[in-house]
């Protein structure tokens, strides 16, 4: 399984990687929006774990434009942002998931193998090829 780490604190980053390395996850890590963009854009992963507080294009700003690009790899918003508020925008703009930092990593984990379980089970529901789109739900 493959997992993107976007979290520009190098501590943080560091300890998520080896953690995850650890768990046997194959981690991939960029430091900012723009690099995380770039990269969930041009390699598929099968996990995306997003700070919101990056340097030059924000969390929210990248979770925002990859929903509406049609990205369905489950995004864990993991931030130090604790306001309800904030919980609600991260959630309505489409993470599948909001944790605040400080956290507990066996939750991290916990809610990582939720998202992977859940993203399984999802039925392909629409296909696209340049211009021509089919719904496979709608006959």
């Amino acid at each position: 399984m493959r997992i993107l780490v976007v979290e520009d604190e190098a501590k943080v980053a560091r300890a998520l990687q080896e953690g995850l390395e650890r768990e046997e996850y194959t981690v991939v890590v960029a430091r900012t929006g723009e690099e995380g963009f770039y990269l969930v854009s041009a390699e598929e992963f099968d996990l995306v774990i997003l700070d919101l507080m990056l340097p030059g294009r924000d969390g929210l700003q990248v979770l925002s434009t990859l929903r509406k690009r049609g990205l369905v790899t489950p995004v864990l918003v993991l931030t130090a942002r604790d306001a309800i508020e904030d919980r609600v925008q991260g959630l309505d703009r489409g993470a599948d998931d909001y944790l605040v930092k400080p956290f507990a990593f066996p939750e991290l984990l916990a809610r990582i193998r939720a998202l992977l379980r859940r993203g399984r089970t999802q039925q392909l529901t629409r296909l696209q090829l340049a211009d021509l789109e089919m719904d496979l739900v709608v006959r």
